[in-house]
């Protein structure tokens, strides 16, 4: 899946050579801090991730198999990053768990830190939808979107909700918050068909192939829209109409976009009330980041992916700014961007 060309915005004149020479050499300047920090990486490793694997109930034996390979390249993946994981639903079927799923679940969130390194929340499995709730198919009571609403109130850091299972949308809308990526297989809860987004996605989440712009990790946006892409070419191959539409929310709207309305990583469409884009948020995230991105201080982290979101929102507002306004509001994030990396140089 290849990046596609970027839209060019028209302008009515171009910036003076002065602006542009001045934007180019910060742009020079911070490619030049990013190699910097590659090559003499920063020896305060941040936190890693926690993992929450959710294996759900499989009914038929093919998609108990199906599942335990999804689970398989999850643990893999979290093995490479060092996550904290913890798995639910992978003791075999014959036995009866000590205690419910669900239950055991909430335990683990309430034991969880609140605030801290990123949170992930991954569910595999079947999913069903009764037209007013959602619910995710467990050995014992179901988990529903009610449910995690409830028991992830209390979190503060940044969370990855993932539900690869059949009529997940209404996951989507209920759980979308400040903070958080919430993915689902589905736009609807009436598409109740077994998913193949899941095992795509588990496919991607650490994989080479996936990362779209080349920097050595791979975000879950690029997982994302990866196994989006895969899932796609499936129907098309079969022949067979889609049951399934995959969504990314991570502006906290719950409104969700699929993975046709992006070209390359940035979203193009607009929902109709003109919400705010999905994405940036979801690609500042990676289960297994590089060897450079693992080395940055958490702080520094935290502050670049801040400026790297308030560059985005100015871009996305460009249309309501003057053309001299715009490029002196983008130089000042540019510049507060490259002392990020080099915080003792004079302003």
């Amino acid at each position: 899946m290849g990046l596609a060309p970027r839209e060019r915005t028209p302008v009515n004149r171009p910036p003076s050579p002065r602006r542009l020479h001045r934007l180019a050499t910060l742009l020079i300047t911070g490619v030049g801090l990013v190699l910097a920090s590659v090559l003499c990486p920063a020896s305060t490793s941040s936190e890693a991730p926690t993992v929450i694997l959710v294996v759900g109930a499989a009914g038929e034996s093919e998609f108990g198999t199906n599942f335990l390979q999804q689970a398989d390249q999850w643990q893999k993946a979290c093995q490479s990053a060092a996550a904290h994981l913890t798995t639910i639903g992978l003791s075999p079927t014959n036995e009866a768990p000590a205690i419910d799923d669900i239950l055991r679940l909430r335990q683990i969130l309430e034991n969880t830190p609140k605030d801290g390194a990123d949170t992930w929340i991954v569910l595999v499995g079947h999913g069903t939808f009764d037209g007013r709730e959602a619910r995710f198919n467990l050995r014992g009571p179901d988990l529903s979107a009610s449910n995690l609403v409830a028991w992830l109130q209390p979190f503060r850091r940044r969370l990855a909700i993932v539900n690869t299972a059949s009529a997940s949308a209404p996951f989507l809308k209920s759980l979308s918050a400040t903070n958080r990526v919430v993915i689902t297989a589905t736009r609807s809860g009436n598409e109740v068909n077994f998913t193949r987004f899941g095992s795509r996605l588990a496919e991607s989440i650490a994989s080479p192939d996936a990362d779209l712009d080349q920097d050595g990790q791979t975000s879950l946006l690029e997982a994302f829209l990866s196994a989006t892409f895969q899932v796609a070419e499936f129907y098309k191959t079969e022949g067979r109409l889609a049951t399934e539409h995959a969504l990314i929310d991570d502006n906290g709207d719950g409104l969700g976009t699929p993975g046709d309305w992006f070209r390359g990583l940035r979203a193009t469409k607009r929902p109709r009330d003109g919400g705010a884009l999905d994405g940036m948020r979801a690609h500042q995230m990676h289960l297994v980041r590089s060897t450079a991105e693992n080395e940055l201080p958490a702080a520094m982290r935290a502050r670049r992916d801040q400026l790297e979101l308030e560059i985005a929102a100015l871009r996305d507002r460009k249309a309501s700014f003057q053309e001299d306004a715009y490029y002196q509001a983008l130089e000042g994030l540019l510049i507060d961007l490259a002392r990020v990396y080099l915080p003792d140089q004079p302003k």
